[in-house]
C-alpha cells in the first residue's frame, strides 16, 4: 500500500506544481473565463499548490516532519474541490475540456492520500 501512496503522491506532486505555477505565473486566460476571482487569488491558488506539491514528497521522503505530508494533502483536497466548486459554476458538462472534471478527480486522489497518511500508512518521522 505504501508503494501505491509514493506514486500517487509523485504523480499528484508533479500535477499541482504544473497546474500551480500556471495559475501563479499565467493566470491571464483563468482569470478572464472567471471574472470573480481576483488577479492575487489565481495568483494565491498558484502558490499554495507549488507549496502542497512540494510538500507532498520533501517531508515525507527526508522523514523530516512527515505529518506535514498529509497536512498538505488535506489542504489541497479542500483548495481542489473549492476550484471544482467555482468551475462547476460556469459549466457541468462532463467533456475533457471541462477544468471541473480533473479538480474532481484530482481532489478525489489527493484526499485518498490525505486519508492514507493519516490513517492507513502513516509516515514515521526518524527519532532525534
Amino acid at each position: 500500500m505504501n508503494i501505491v501512496f509514493w506514486s500517487l503522491q509523485a504523480v499528484l506532486a508533479l500535477l499541482f506544481l504544473a497546474g500551480g505555477s500556471y495559475k501563479a505565473f499565467s493566470f491571464q486566460q483563468l482569470a478572464g473565463q472567471f471574472s470573480e476571482v481576483p488577479f492575487g487569488a489565481w495568483r494565491a491558488f498558484g502558490f499554495l499548490e507549488m507549496a502542497g506539491g512540494v510538500l507532498l514528497i520533501v517531508p515525507a521522503a527526508l522523514k523530516w516532519m512527515p505529518q506535514l505530508t498529509a497536512h498538505a494533502a488535506a489542504v489541497l483536497t479542500l483548495e481542489t474541490f473549492a476550484l471544482a466548486a467555482l468551475y462547476a459554476s460556469h459549466s457541468t458538462k462532463m467533456t475533457p475540456e471541462n477544468p471541473m472534471l480533473w479538480a474532481l478527480v484530482m481532489g478525489v486522489l489527493v484526499a485518498f492520500v490525505a486519508y492514507g497518511r493519516y490513517v492507513l500508512a502513516p509516515v514515521v518521522s526518524v527519532a532525534a
